[in-house]
């Protein structure tokens, strides 16, 4: 008895002390935030400026700086991204040169092993020591003002303390790096397609990798109305063997898209008689957003008004009150897989075109925090060496990124003052960025779609598959000429719209190549909504951005209708039949047919992909085999339904299709109980936006996030949206018609939650509510000054 009470005193002891560090961490972080706090108004001096800058802030955090020259701007934007963003920027450089085990530990070494082969951080000061001297200037303007911000807060982001670290300063090279973090945000690190697709030559030949990584579809809506002539279908194929199914770990979804819509209308078509132009970059979600809102108004010239990549002193995409332009990923094909070929004569030697060469082996090491474990490096003269493929053949990279002038800023700074479309494309074409659908129109109603970025010229290959370059039959003379990108100004119906599918075809397709284009669902549905009026303002853009029909559900709602209406004599499937009915088309929250046709959809893409190449192993980097136009393949063969396509393991396409939807009422029997009434889309298309850390540290989410809620849409619907993913800002604009132009951005403009603008705009963004693209009156003014 008298143990009891002890052990009772003991453990109300206990509970008590936890509380009491539990409050005082609370109070620490509580404290750490405080003192991290952006300085907002007042007077800093000791600037390194040519003259006083101000920084006037309005009520959701945007800044409208106003300076006497792009590089006293450019400190200016430096020291706001230092003082509100120096955490983001930290994990964009670390992500790009390999070193996130250094920041979060031994969870950063899976990404650090991918990318540390590319060497980013060795290229980046290659860039840096290339620079034009005014080009350097500038970047050294915005570095002194990135330190200055960090150094003047009165101590480190908090997101240091949770991670017992302390922030290294910012370098040039850093800045080089932000946009290196970009090429592998919006590109594959490894040439993923080249790979697919020699899994699948090696176990069903050419017919197999064609049938699998298609070239063209149904779906497909190019800007130019251009059609691919697709590949017949095989008569014949060599599946796995049952065997090797049950190897095959189960239950990953297909592989996804990161992507982005844009679309212009000329000036004809608009409201105000300039072109109209709309963005929306899909990336993933996070708090704070990824972008940082800025206005600048330079030496009295017009104000350029857009979203900044904090990392780099640049605007990104906006407006300059004489053009307006946006992104899309392009999904061209930017690298290729060289295949290694062994010198017979020597065991570390490799073929090329002027004769043998040794593969150079650099010794690196990778850090988990303190602890550092040996990385080896071999570097062939195309690239590094990344993998092997089914083939056991050793593969090189070649990628515009491993070029010595990857990145460029003087172009992209031009942009800021380009006055028209033609001036726009023609810098587009000098800029080295990562390749992405370049969307522009100007004040005098003008619009255009092109490349920016590096082309590859390639010669004697269309590059889809792994080959050698030793013989000098293949490979690639540099970089396309500016003159030879492919253009589209002022179309004759006065619309062009992108949504990384495939907008050109013939020539110009060929020059592009395909880097893993996405179906043309999404392009599609723009295409269609621009179709169905013959006047657009920012409103009307507004309302396609948020559009949540999915077009790609259609073929497959018809086809599990007529499935179930089949199959009524089983009374859970009959159950099925009017919710699938009426569906509605729409990715909204309360739909329930439409998230069981995905269900069905996606088992079917699964199924068919792990029969015939596999799966990655589970805790990979990748979850599937299968590419964005599986769609195509899963049509095809379903419509044609030959014995020749049918996968391994089933006797007949009617047991195939048992068998997805036996996948699908598992997941409805597992997640709602067989009840279709609560399986809502609701329930799985959540914001999902959090702080990066919170995703390990969960209560920090209740003082970091934003309360996460259903929102419409789906991957491939105009409005894209997944948990975690999604827009990241919208835009609707007209040069020189700012003031009607409207603007969206989740996860806010602030990284400190005790910012007073924390979150602010988010609510917006959630909503699909119109907000003004300009800043609103200054409600903080901060004047910089020597």
């Amino acid at each position: 008895m008298i143990w009891t009470k002890r052990a009772g005193r003991g453990l109300v002891w206990l509970l008590l002390a936890v509380v009491v560090l539990l409050v005082l961490l609370c109070a620490f972080l509580w404290w750490r935030m405080e003192a991290s706090v952006p300085q907002l108004e007042g007077e800093l001096t000791g600037v390194a400026v040519s003259a006083p800058v101000t920084v006037a802030r309005d009520a959701a955090g945007m800044p409208t700086i106003t300076a006497a020259t792009r590089a006293d701007a450019a400190w200016a934007l430096g020291f706001l991204h230092g003082q509100e963003r120096f955490f983001q920027m930290d994990t964009l450089r670390r992500a790009a040169a390999g070193e996130l085990g250094g920041l979060v530990g031994a969870n950063g070494l899976k990404l650090d092993r991918v990318t540390r082969v590319h060497r980013f951080r060795a290229r980046a000061r290659l860039i840096v020591a290339g620079m034009a001297p005014e080009e350097r200037a500038l970047l050294n303007a915005y570095v002194a003002g990135v330190n200055r911000g960090l150094g003047s807060l009165k101590a480190a982001p908090f997101e240091y303390a949770l991670l017992f670290r302390t922030p290294a300063a910012w370098r040039d090279e850093d800045t080089i790096l932000t946009v290196f973090a970009m090429y592998m945000n919006l590109q594959p690190a490894l040439p993923m397609r080249e790979m697919d697709r020699a899994r699948a030559m090696a176990k069903g030949g050419v017919a197999l990798a064609d049938l699998l990584y298609p070239l063209a579809g149904s779906l497909d809506a190019p800007i130019d109305g251009s059609r691919l002539p697709e590949v017949p279908l095989p008569a014949a194929l060599k599946p796995l063997l049952a065997a090797d199914l049950d190897e095959v770990a189960e239950g990953a979804p297909e592989a996804v898209v990161t992507g982005s819509n844009n679309w212009a209308v000329a000036g004809r078509l608009s409201s105000s008689g300039a072109a109209l132009v709309a963005n929306d970059m899909h990336l993933g979600l996070g708090v704070p957003s990824i972008w940082y809102r800025a206005r600048l108004v330079v030496n009295g010239r017009p104000a350029v008004t857009g979203v900044t990549l904090p990392g780099a002193p640049l605007v990104v995409a906006g407006s300059n009150g004489r053009i307006a332009w946006g992104y899309t990923n392009s999904y061209i094909d930017t690298a290729d897989a060289v295949v290694v070929q062994p010198d017979p004569d020597f065991a570390d030697r490799y073929r090329t075109p002027d004769g043998g060469e040794t593969i150079v082996r650099v010794e690196d090491q990778l850090c988990a925090r303190d602890v550092c474990e040996p990385f080896v490096i071999e570097e062939t003269i195309w690239g590094p060496v990344v993998g092997t493929d089914a083939f056991g053949r050793k593969l090189a990279m070649r990628w515009t990124a491993h070029e010595r002038d990857a990145i460029r800023l003087s172009p992209s700074l031009a942009l800021e003052t380009a006055g028209s479309v033609a001036e726009a494309v023609a810098i587009a074409h000098k800029a080295r960025i990562p390749q992405q659908n370049f969307t522009v129109g100007d004040s005098a109603g003008n619009i255009a779609w092109t490349i920016i970025g590096a082309i590859p010229a390639r010669y004697g290959f269309n590059g889809q598959d792994a080959v050698s370059f030793a013989d000098g039959s293949r490979g690639w003379r540099g970089i396309l000429p500016p003159e030879a990108t492919p253009v589209v100004m002022n179309p004759a119906n006065g619309r062009i719209w992108t949504a990384n599918s495939r907008v050109v075809g013939g020539a110009a397709h060929a020059l592009l190549g395909d880097g893993g284009y996405d179906t043309g669902a999404r392009a599609g549905r723009i295409r269609d909504r621009l179709l169905m009026k013959q006047r657009f303002t920012p409103e009307d853009f507004l309302s396609i951005q948020l559009d949540d029909v999915n077009v790609k559900h259609r073929w497959w709602q018809a086809l599990l209708l007529r499935e179930l209406e089949k199959r009524k004599g089983d009374a859970k499937l009959a159950a099925l039949i009017a919710p699938v009915r009426d569906w509605g088309e729409r990715a909204v929250p309360a739909a329930t047919g439409y998230r069981f046709i995905g269900v069905f959809r996606d088992a079917a893409v699964k199924r068919y992909y792990r029969a015939w190449v596999g799966e990655p192993e589970k805790g990979g980097m990748r979850k599937s085999y299968a590419p964005s136009m599986g769609e195509v393949t899963l049509r095809r063969v379903l419509e044609a339904r030959t014995p020749a396509l049918l996968p391994a393991g089933d006797v007949s396409w009617d047991q195939f299709i048992d068998r997805a939807l036996a996948e699908a009422m598992a997941e409805l029997d597992a997640k709602a109980g067989g009840d279709i009434t609560r399986f809502t889309w609701g329930a799985v298309g959540r914001a999902g936006v959090q702080h990066p850390l919170a995703k390990v540290i969960a209560p920090l989410g209740w003082v970091t996030d934003p309360r996460d809620v259903a929102v419409p849409g789906d991957r491939a619907t105009v409005r894209a949206q997944a948990p975690g993913f999604g827009a990241s800002e919208r835009f609707a604009v007209s040069p020189g018609h700012e003031t009607q132009a409207l603007f969206q951005m989740g996860g806010g403009q602030a990284g400190n939650p005790r910012a007073p603008y924390y979150l602010a705009g988010h609510e917006a963004w959630v909503k699909g509510t119109p907000a003004p693209f300009l800043p609103g009156p200054a409600r903080w003014t901060l004047t910089l000054q020597r």
